[in-house]
């Protein structure tokens, strides 16, 4: 044995897990879930046009199929991290599959409305799945230090897949029709079911996790309630709240139209600047893992960067004085929205090192929970906006503002108790990492 005081972030905790190759394959395999969810998650977003056609609706019912399923997301969360700490990553991952594929499925050979309808409510409760556990498989196979890399690099993958959507599936749809294209591309899930089945594991042998009790309502509730005083979770659902939703919602239903109907561009530019989003992310994604793991103090500074940078082009682009905004407006616009993915991810790196692994899948429920009920409210809102206005972005866009206030009025007021709070069980961990094996 040695002793002395030691540095949490330069020397493993006690049972962190290796990491390594080995550990590099599992979570790949378990991000391959998350990728394709999110391509089926966001599937709707290059078809939104199409659906309203097909369904024959109007922006309000159109904005429904998005409400509904990031209404059943949301809802999942805290359940979902409460069956993650209880079962597993394998075995939620694996319901989560089950559901998503069946829900991409029934929504290409829905003959109605309301069939659709239940259909993105299926895949979303699926998609609600994958994510936390995503988190919880990183958390056990990686060490604690390279947890905001880890975090960022899964919702990169996770934009990979909106790239898909973009890409691949918006030319599918006008190639080959409604469909095929969403029912081939439904076999993706069985894919990942099988390598998910096949090769999986919730952790490295020798590193499994404390028996814990999970037994009745007291343990739910004991979960939920020690995650939520935690200021640490509720900062950072309220950063995930605040960040995400702008690019969340104009990838989800409404860029496509905001940039078809309301700039006057051709669908086929629409889509490449909501590619230049995905593009966007994926690269501020790698840029502000690799700051937030050197630099932990930056979490806060990246988080409200990225929401005054948003509202600013946002409000520039609806405020423009002519009919159009210029194109080199709406790439700034569509760059700047690539920073809101990356910054929700901070969320996590408020609540994890707030709660211990056996809250994990709870804490980061809460928080997940946060972005998608923005979205959703902002979803729901556009769209009431639209048909009260008669299709006006401006006024309808403008509910972007009032969600960012809301969201930074929270951080605001929880910052200082969830940093005092976060320096006293940093104090606590050194102290128990004093006489660490040689």
């Amino acid at each position: 044995m040695r002793s002395g005081s030691v540095s949490s972030r330069s020397v493993s905790l006690p049972g962190d897990p290796p990491g390594g190759r080995r550990a590099v394959a599992v979570w790949s395999i378990g991000v391959s879930v998350y990728f394709v969810a999110v391509i089926f998650r966001t599937s709707l977003g290059v078809a939104g046009l199409d659906a309203a056609d097909r369904f024959h609706v109007n922006a309000s019912a159109l904005s429904t199929f998005s409400i509904l399923q990031l209404l059943v997301y949301a809802g999942m969360q805290i359940p979902v991290g409460l069956l993650v700490d209880r079962l597993g990553t394998k075995k939620v991952l694996t319901i989560g599959v089950v559901l998503f594929t069946a829900g991409q499925l029934g929504f290409a050979f829905s003959p109605s409305y309301a069939t659709a309808l239940a259909s993105r409510a299926l895949l979303g409760c699926g998609d609600a799945m994958t994510f936390i556990s995503v988190l919880r498989l990183g958390a056990r196979w990686f060490p604690v230090r390279r947890g905001p890399l880890v975090a960022q690099l899964a919702g990169l993958v996770g934009m990979a897949g909106n790239l898909v959507s973009t890409l691949v599936l918006a030319r599918l749809l006008h190639g080959v029709g409604w469909t095929v294209a969403f029912g081939g591309s439904a076999l993706a899930g069985v894919v990942v079911l099988v390598l998910l089945l096949a090769f999986l594991k919730d952790h490295p042998e020798g590193y499994e996790p404390e028996p814990f009790p999970h037994r009745g309502s007291a343990y739910v509730r004991r979960q939920i309630v020690a995650s939520w005083k935690e200021p640490g979770t509720r900062l950072g659902m309220w950063v995930h709240f605040t960040t995400q939703f702008p690019a969340m919602v104009f990838l989800l239903l409404w860029g496509l139209p905001f940039l078809v109907q309301a700039q006057g561009l051709s669908r086929a530019t629409a889509g490449e600047l909501l590619t230049l989003v995905v593009l966007s992310n994926m690269l501020i994604g790698l840029v502000y893992g690799q700051i937030i793991a050197r630099h932990h103090a930056a979490r806060l500074p990246l988080a409200l960067g990225t929401v005054g940078a948003t509202a600013a082009v946002w409000a520039a682009t609806l405020a423009y004085p002519a009919a159009h905004a210029p194109m080199w407006l709406l790439i700034v616009l569509c760059t700047v929205l690539g920073a809101c993915g990356p910054a929700s991810m901070i969320g996590f790196d408020f609540a994890r090192p707030a709660n211990p692994p056996e809250r994990q899948g709870t804490a980061s429920g809460i928080t997940n929970m946060g972005g998608f009920v923005a979205s959703m409210t902002t979803l729901l809102a556009i769209g009431v906006l639209l048909d009260a206005t008669g299709d006006d972005y401006t006024v309808a866009f403008c509910a972007v503002f009032v969600l960012q206030a809301v969201g930074l009025s929270q951080i605001l007021r929880l910052r200082k108790r969830a940093a005092r709070r976060e320096r006293e069980r940093l104090v606590a961990s050194r102290v128990e990492t004093v006489h660490v094996p040689a």
